[in-house]
């Protein structure tokens, strides 16, 4: 017979209780709570609805059994409060019926296997999808019940983690294949910064209660769609990134690398790739006049990368709180010294020509000038070709240039600014190698001859004396190779005038003897055209040969050939300057762009240029051959100085040392100035014991000992 009132239910089972039959209630309660959980499981086991919907009916059986709980326990509150909470053996009705609902539904292997099937439906739905499932919120409400029961990591996370690991492994397979980003690898690292985005913020919608889930499933995502992959994404992946100059690419690969341990394969990938750039630049030899603007360009585009690409973030745990404190942004150094050596390997892939073309790119600088730039501008961009320097290992040969250079532009007046010159040669003195030093005496050798001249024109005050300037020369400080003895024949007013300078330099210093090189001869003019007076600047031999059309409009090659006395190549060049080049002061029969022996010159009374003062260029002639030989030449010759004293110094410090760390030492002693090879030190050191300085030992084989 039902109880009508609560009441008298609850003071029924009080008394009952009182009377020791709580523990026939509580089999009682037992068995209707087992009963119950087992007709929930059988339900559930049955349903056919969708694997989505379906849990959708667990969370409502759930729901519905914790309900009926909770009217138990209200009804049931005697026993469950006092009674049961003093036998150690029995539960109390909300554990027991936890208990029973989790043997019978959470433990059933057919509703596990329906519960999985559910979740990874839903992810699925949305992983393909890109949206959020329709029945979104009822897996909210199904991850509240499991974790109700102590079942959201085994039931739930669990499952949600597997299968995020099987899609996103599957979908990499499948993106990185020849259908897909094979030869993209820029955009399958976009695909997986937007995957990862969307799987950090499903789980901010969606695991909200469970905030600690979205590292793992973050790192999941990150690790099943990069692992095994990483060896493709750093190899072609960097390789486009590189070419492309793509700095944003290049950060999201060292982020996303970063993430799944593979920093060091990004690190070593990115040294191989750069390497390989380098390498690439400095061995075309069709393309050797852009070489160093090409390396600038890689330099530069690798200097802007490392701060913003390959960067650690971090923040403080004290200052994380503060949203007005910015993470920490530190540039990976390992990075750095990755493209420091990547350099330095590529120059090594090509001997001589890398620093001999820096050299003649700071020779074109230096001509140019800063022009509309500032000087701090000016000075960052010699910095710049001077990082380059620092990575050749022939750092001889581009001195050798260097200083030919130099000497040629302060020669012919064609450096933009002594002040730059200067500066420069301080900090390749000051910074790199104390034999830049050679420079200073350039500028010295040129004050005195200034000193010289003045003191000519106080000799000899006569205007055609004050159009003279004559450069005295110490040869041990001017690298020019030594030219053949046949020059230009100067016209009898120039010829008279250099003769009294002779004769005013004898006076002063009688045992020295002077040889002109008017090859390096420059001259100023002025010229008469129909649009009027010009005043030119040219180089000597240019100037010689139009000072004959003073005489006579119309001249034969072979004519110019007889009174200037050049040979058939310095002569072609410079009428080529004069009659074929953009400033075209004589005209030539036939036109043409080159000379040849039957042409004849006319001067061009036509000739026009807005500036009143004009610089006609002079022909730059490659070096020939056997100039090229002559420089090599003179590098050797002293690189075998260099070894020898280094090998000197080395055995009279040491007394004896074995083969393999003398040649070490060698090494070690020019390496600021080059590289030698092995074999050219073991030719040396048999030099040096055919000239004594050194023996081979009489007892122990590979050994050397000093001479004194």
């Amino acid at each position: 017979m039902p109880v009508r009132n609560p009441l008298h239910f609850v003071y029924l089972i009080h008394a009952i209780s009182f009377i020791g039959s709580g523990k026939w209630i509580y089999d009682k309660l037992k068995l209707a709570l087992n009963s119950t959980t087992s007709d929930i499981s059988k339900s559930l086991c049955s349903n056919v609805s969708h694997p989505v919907e379906w849990l959708s009916e667990l969370v409502s059986a759930a729901n519905w059994f914790g309900d009926r709980v909770k009217l138990l326990q209200g009804s049931l509150t005697y026993l469950d409060r006092a009674y049961l909470l003093h036998q150690t053996d029995l539960r109390t009705i909300k554990l027991l019926s936890m208990e029973l609902f989790d043997l019978q539904v959470f433990k059933s292997a057919a509703i596990q296997e329906r519960l999985s099937a559910g979740i990874e439906a839903w992810i699925s739905s949305e992983r393909k999808s890109g949206k959020p499932h329709q029945n979104r919120e009822i897996i909210k409400k199904l991850m509240i019940v499991l974790h109700e029961y102590s079942k959201f990591n085994p039931l739930f996370f669990e499952t949600f983690l597997k299968e995020t690991l099987r899609f996103y492994q599957a979908e990499s397979e499948n993106l990185s294949g020849p259908n897909a980003y094979k030869e993209s690898p820029g955009e399958f690292l976009v695909h997986c910064d937007k995957r990862i985005s969307e799987e950090r913020q499903r789980a901010r919608e969606v695991l909200a209660l469970f905030p600690w889930c979205e590292g793992d499933i973050q790192k999941t995502t990150e690790e099943a769609l990069l692992k095994g992959r990483l060896q493709w994404l750093s190899g072609v992946g960097l390789e486009n990134a590189i070419a492309s100059k793509n700095i944003a690419g290049l950060g999201r690969m060292y982020s996303l690398f970063s993430r799944v341990d593979g920093l060091k394969r990004l690190c070593e990938e990115f040294k191989a790739k750069v390497t390989a750039s380098v390498a690439k630049i400095v061995n075309d030899k069709e393309r050797e006049e852009e070489m160093v603007d090409r390396l600038l360009e890689l330099k530069g585009f690798i200097d802007e990368a490392l701060p913003i690409a390959f960067v650690n973030v971090s923040i403080s745990d004290s200052a994380a709180a503060n949203v007005d404190v910015k993470p920490t942004r530190t540039t990976n150094i390992d990075f750095v010294h990755a493209a420091s050596d990547a350099f330095q390997a590529g120059f090594r892939g090509r001997k001589l020509k890398p620093a001999e073309m820096i050299a003649k790119y700071l020779d074109r600088a230096m001509r140019k000038g800063q022009q509309d730039a500032t000087t701090e501008d000016f000075n960052k961009v010699m910095q710049r070709v001077l990082v380059l320097y620092r990575y050749t290992q022939d750092k001889d040969v581009f001195r050798t240039f260097y200083h030919k250079a130099l000497a040629r532009r302060l020669l012919t007046q064609r450096s933009a600014s002594d002040q730059s010159e200067k500066q420069v040669l301080k900090i390749l003195k000051e910074n790199y190698d104390p034999e830049f030093s050679m420079g200073d005496q350039m500028f010295i050798d040129l004050d005195l001859s200034d000193d010289l001249t003045r003191e000519f024109y106080k000799r000899y005050p006569e205007p055609e004396a004050e159009a003279l300037s004559v450069k005295i020369l110490q040869r041990s400080f001017w690298p020019f190779v030594a030219r053949q003895k046949e020059d230009i024949r100067l016209p009898l007013f120039m010829q008279d005038v250099l003769s009294n300078y002779v004769n005013f330099y004898k006076g002063k210093h009688e045992n020295r003897k002077l040889d002109f090189d008017h090859s390096l001869g420059t001259a100023q003019m002025h010229a008469q055209f129909k649009a009027g007076s010009k005043e030119l600047t040219l180089s000597l031999y240019q100037a010689v040969i139009l000072l004959m059309f003073n005489d006579q409009n119309v001249l034969s090659y072979n004519e110019i050939k007889e009174n200037t006395g050049l040979n058939d190549e310095e002569l072609k060049r410079t009428l080529q300057s004069l009659a074929c080049g953009k400033k075209k002061v004589l005209k030539k029969k036939p036109v043409g762009k080159d000379v040849n022996d039957t042409d004849e010159f006319i001067y061009n009374a036509d000739f026009t240029d807005p500036r009143q003062k004009v610089h006609i260029n002079s022909i730059q002639v490659k070096e020939t051959i056997e100039e090229s030989k002559k420089t090599q030449s003179i590098i050797e010759g002293d690189r075998k100085h260099y070894l020898d004293a280094a090998i000197v110094r080395v055995m009279k410090a040491k007394k004896n040392m074995m083969h393999q760390a003398l040649i070490t030492a060698t090494i070690d002693a020019v390496n600021k100035h080059f590289t030698p090879d092995v074999r050219m030190i073991k030719e040396r050191i048999e030099r040096l014991i055919e000239e004594e300085y050194m023996r081979r030992d009489d007892e122990v084989d590979g050994k050397y000992v000093y001479v004194a």
